[in-house]
């Protein structure tokens, strides 16, 4: 299995990681659900792609914003890794068909929106698939008392019921105490487990 510095370097070329990102990335290899509070540019991404790239199977990456998700699809793909994002305004047709190439076409990455997670054929199609880790960006969302509360990412832990024991990567740049430990207890993480930045 090729280690952590190895794919920082082949896929980003930096031959050392950054504060944190390599105790993070530790923690989700050993299947341990995991918060992570990093400033903005702090190198969330790799957190969650370098371990997926790893391990077999799918990373699910849960982003409230559509031009975030194509952002970081364009980036990943142009480094050779299949990526795809859902968008919300996708008709039943053709988010059928993205989801069943999914599961057969060798993608690494699936960009969804919160609210796009609520869907069944999403939850059934998801469920077939081979998932080695779950991401979720802009993780403060979930919490009543963030600044920037979305009710759909309360919701976001119905995907620990389809995948009782893949590990949770939560991402924010932002959370109190408070608001740490509602995320945590929200997503149902098996052992409370933050990194923080200074």
């Amino acid at each position: 299995m090729p280690t952590p510095e190895k794919i920082l370097k082949k896929y980003w070329g930096h031959s050392s990681f950054r504060k944190n990102q390599e105790e993070i990335i530790n923690y989700i290899l050993d299947g341990k659900d995991t918060l992570a509070l990093l400033p903005t540019g702090g190198g969330k991404s790799i957190c969650y792609q370098i371990p997926s790239i790893i391990m077999d199977g799918i990373c699910i990456v849960i982003s409230p914003l559509i031009s975030l998700m194509n952002d970081q699809v364009e980036n990943i793909t142009k480094k050779g890794i299949k990526a795809i994002s859902i968008p919300s305004d996708i008709s039943y047709d053709k988010l059928d068909i993205a989801l069943t190439n999914c599961i057969f076409g060798g993608y690494k990455f699936i960009y969804l929106s919160p609210e796009r997670l609520q869907n069944e054929l999403v939850q059934k199609k998801i469920s077939e698939m081979n998932i080695n880790l779950i991401a979720i960006d802009e993780a403060h969302c979930i919490s009543e008392w963030g600044h920037d509360f979305r009710p759909s990412y309360r919701n976001i832990s119905i995907i620990r019921n389809i995948f009782p024991s893949i590990p949770i990567l939560a991402l924010t740049a932002t959370a109190t105490a408070r608001v740490s430990i509602d995320i945590q207890d929200n997503l149902n993480f098996k052992h409370h487990n933050a990194v923080k930045s200074s």
